[in-house]
């Protein structure tokens, strides 16, 4: 690879002939005059040729100067601009975020969003992955994930972005006929259900609240039987206790 001039000596000369004089442009830059002439003039002699004519009234270029000096003004005018361009990044947030979420968090909390995140964030490419099991964040390189509940990981900082989804347990009347309506959650254990499974293999337990407090209740797994399912309570009337979530 060939040895990279020294830019700093390029765009002394750049200056040097903007400014028409090694004294202008020493003044401009806030340098010293011999410092200024010292450098073009060792840049003439790594490159081994002369870049500029000097006289006691007035410098001119050579015709290799005078290649040379737009080949560095265009270089140095297309720096400038890159960098300018830079600015878009330190005023408007861009690139992608990848959130990990369950496809019901993505459904009722994400994309409702959405749409106010995209007219407020126009240049941020969004990436969301629904997956049922825990995923290490970081490992799978995600910006964010999404889970049901007050807990997280070790290490991990959470957010609340919805607020608490009352649900309410219920079932055909057909299946209480069967196994007999329920007085307390604790019967519920005696009742098969359509119950949610993670991706680790584990069952989502049903929290219900009792006088104010909640019970834990995790039911028999019915396999696909669809005899009684929950849905969020808001959906109209329905028989059971609430159930509270956060996310």
């Amino acid at each position: 690879m060939a040895k990279r001039e020294n830019y700093n000596d390029l765009y002394l000369f750049m200056q040097v002939v903007r400014e028409g004089s090694f004294t202008a442009a020493a003044q401009r830059l806030g340098l010293a005059q011999s410092g200024v002439s010292r450098a073009v003039r060792e840049l003439e002699e790594r490159l081994g040729v002369q870049l500029l004519v000097r006289t006691t009234r007035r410098l001119s270029l050579t015709q290799a100067g005078e290649q040379l000096y737009h080949n560095v003004e265009s270089g140095f005018d297309a720096l400038d601009m890159g960098l300018a361009t830079l600015a878009h990044y330190r005023q408007t947030p861009s690139g992608t975020v990848r959130i990990n979420a369950s496809q019901h968090a993505i459904d009722k909390v994400l994309l409702p969003k959405l749409a106010v995140f995209k007219q407020r964030y126009p240049d941020i490419r969004l990436e969301l992955i629904s997956e049922s099991r825990f995923v290490d964040i970081i490992a799978q390189r995600f910006d964010a994930g999404v889970r049901l509940g007050p807990e997280v990981g070790s290490g991990m900082i959470a957010v609340r972005i919805s607020p608490d989804m009352e649900m309410a347990v219920v079932g055909t009347p057909e299946h209480f006929r069967r196994y007999g309506f329920p007085q307390t959650p604790a019967d519920l254990v005696a009742h098969p259900c359509i119950a949610y499974q993670f991706g680790d293999g584990s069952l989502y337990a049903w929290e219900l609240n009792v006088d104010g407090k909640k019970s834990p209740t995790r039911l028999r797994d019915s396999g696909l039987s669809p005899i009684a399912i929950w849905r969020p309570k808001r959906r109209g009337s329905v028989w059971g206790w609430p159930m509270s979530r956060k996310s």
